[in-house]
């Protein structure tokens, strides 16, 4: 598994943009709307991952499932909910998994296609803090396609209680030097680097 891509979650997409760019100082991109899903989002580029905001799309239908990062239950202002990791057979790392991944599903957004593991209930593992997983069908990714604003991902730490059983869960899983995995409340933090300095997205 590698790093895939950050999500921060808003109660509206123009608040969750407005709260990202105003606190790392660059602009977001277009991204698109997830029809299976009834979400929409926009994009900033970290290099070799991305950052998406994301939010529940008012025009769109409700889906008929909970959405995923437990986006039904959000409330409160913009924040950085969680993280995802891609892996090139889905099926295996779902066995693998903690209870709780989900099933694949099939979803796309314009030309991008992918598979990701969505909970029955929205909420990933260990409170939603287990990386979510994709797997992307083909060679489009939205990373390379984004505009280098010139922020780079430095360090992404996991805080919570059962610290030690995340780190036991994805031991030869997963190896990252930015990824930090640590005792405390639950959370996800990111450090970021960027034209004006190291900025923090909590």
């Amino acid at each position: 598994m590698e790093l895939d891509h950050l999500a921060v979650v808003a109660g509206t997409l123009a608040e969750g943009v407005a709260a990202v760019e105003a606190a790392l100082g660059v602009p977001l991109q277009p991204g698109g709307a997830h029809p299976q899903m009834g979400t929409h989002n926009r994009l900033l580029s970290l290099g070799d991952l991305y950052l998406e905001v994301i939010a529940v799309d008012p025009a769109a239908p409700p889906p008929g499932r909970p959405r995923w990062f437990a986006m039904d239950a959000f409330a409160g202002p913009p924040r950085l909910t969680n993280w995802v990791c891609r892996c090139a057979d889905l099926d295996a790392e779902c066995a693998e998994g903690p209870p709780g991944l989900g099933d694949p599903l099939d979803l796309e957004r314009g030309d991008l296609r992918w598979r990701m593991a969505v909970p029955p209930d929205g909420l990933l593992p260990f409170g939603g803090l287990f990386p979510a997983l994709i797997a992307w069908q083909g060679t489009a990714h939205p990373a390379p396609r984004l505009t280098d604003r010139g922020c780079r991902l430095k360090r992404l730490t996991v805080t919570l209680p059962a610290a030690e059983e995340l780190r036991a869960a994805l031991a030869g899983r997963l190896s990252d030097r930015r990824l930090d995995i640590e005792p405390g409340p639950e959370g996800l933090t990111a450090e970021i680097e960027t034209p004006s300095g190291l900025k923090v997205l909590r």
